[in-house]
């Protein structure tokens, strides 16, 4: 009887404390995550959308507005006024030891700045010429013509340097634009650096013009040039921490609020090709830097593995529209796929020539499995 007492309670002894080292564990995430829904709310930019003839095809709202993972049935379920479009903005965010980075990306049900019949000709002469030539014969080309397709993601990059250990007081310095497979390089005004045009800023948030039917982002200007095409004028989204409903209100102002990419895309990606990724990629092993508490940077490894890359979709140009790490420049092909997105701090510190004030160390990438 005593052996057996003392067994109880030498097992009482080991599983404790392993269950209350668990639960800070879960703590320290859950305050991640209210850190991350924090910085990405601080920066959230003002998006000018440009409203073209079809102003519900311009609405920026949620891919599952549906109630569905489904990329597949977007383009039709837009017109159902059954399904309420509220307006969702998405976000990640990572952290170098001196800045943060702030993806944001919006989520349009069609792009619809070509005719449907072209661009499924055109999808169908591409899909011939892949099978006969096994690569694209336009060299890349046919990206950038002017093409519907069913879904249509976009975005934007947010760089805040820190100033001490409060986030409130960390300052914008970079912003880039991803339109239509090119960067877009921007500093706010305080900032000097000849790799970037100025961008007007709302306190510490950019303002970004988002084009009518293609969806492309830039800086906000208002000028006649930027808005020639905005046959119904423009839709001005500001966050304000509840997404409002675009049949509900009244006049072009409308309040948005932030969903995370890891939690909806990002998520939904790890299956490969299924409902929501028509494409699938193996992305491999990435080195990069990460910087743990009272130690010196090293450069380590994590292998992405296979990946959704494309966004499920059969109206038009099939599997148009890619997720994050699927975005990049056509001048830069030369470059991992999905650097912009996975590694931000190596290709800011490349696109704006910056030196070693600038850290591309990581303290937290949930992407890396960094600080999670």
């Amino acid at each position: 009887m005593q052996i057996f007492l003392i067994v109880v309670l030498l097992a009482t002894a080991i599983v404790v404390p392993q269950d209350r080292l668990r639960r800070p564990r879960e703590a320290l995430a859950a305050n991640r995550l209210i850190l991350n829904q924090k910085i990405a709310a601080q920066f959230a930019p003002v998006f000018y959308q440009g409203l073209g003839d079809s102003p519900r095809s311009d609405y920026i709202t949620n891919f599952d507005f549906d109630g569905d993972w489904n990329g597949d049935n977007n383009w039709w379920n837009l017109d159902n006024k059954a399904f309420p479009l509220k307006a969702y903005i998405y976000y990640s965010v990572k952290e170098t030891a001196t800045h943060y980075f702030v993806h944001y990306a919006f989520f349009h049900p069609r792009d619809y700045k070509g005719g449907l019949v072209t661009s499924a000709v055109v999808d169908v002469l591409m899909a011939e010429a892949l099978r006969r030539v096994g690569k694209d014969p336009t060299g890349g080309l046919a990206n950038d013509v002017a093409l519907s397709h069913e879904n249509d993601l976009e975005g934007c990059l947010v760089v805040a340097e820190k100033r001490g250990d409060d986030p409130d007081k960390a300052v914008v310095q970079f912003v880039e634009t991803m339109a239509h497979n090119k960067y877009l390089k921007y500093c706010p005004r305080e900032v000097s650096n000849s790799a970037c045009e100025t961008i007007d800023m709302d306190g510490e948030r950019p303002r970004i013009f988002i084009e009518p039917k293609g969806h492309g982002p830039e800086r906000y200007t208002g000028d006649t040039k930027q808005l020639k095409n905005c046959v119904n004028g423009v839709m001005i989204y500001r966050y304000t921490g509840r997404a409002e409903n675009h049949d509900e209100i009244s006049g072009k102002e409308i309040g948005y609020d932030l969903l995370s990419i890891y939690d909806t895309f990002w998520l939904q990606a790890q299956k490969g090709e299924n409902e929501t990724y028509g494409e699938s990629l193996d992305f491999e092993s990435r080195s990069f830097f990460r910087i743990l508490t009272g130690q010196a940077p090293e450069k380590v490894e994590h292998n992405l593995g296979v990946l959704g890359v494309a966004l499920r979709g059969t109206v038009g140009f099939k599997n148009k529209s890619r997720p994050p790490w699927g975005w990049f420049d056509s001048s830069e092909r030369d470059r991992p796929r999905g650097e912009w997105f996975f590694d931000p701090a190596a290709v800011i510190a490349r696109h704006f020539n910056l030196g070693e004030g600038f850290s591309t160390a990581y303290v937290y990438n949930p992407y890396f499995k960094i600080g999670m």
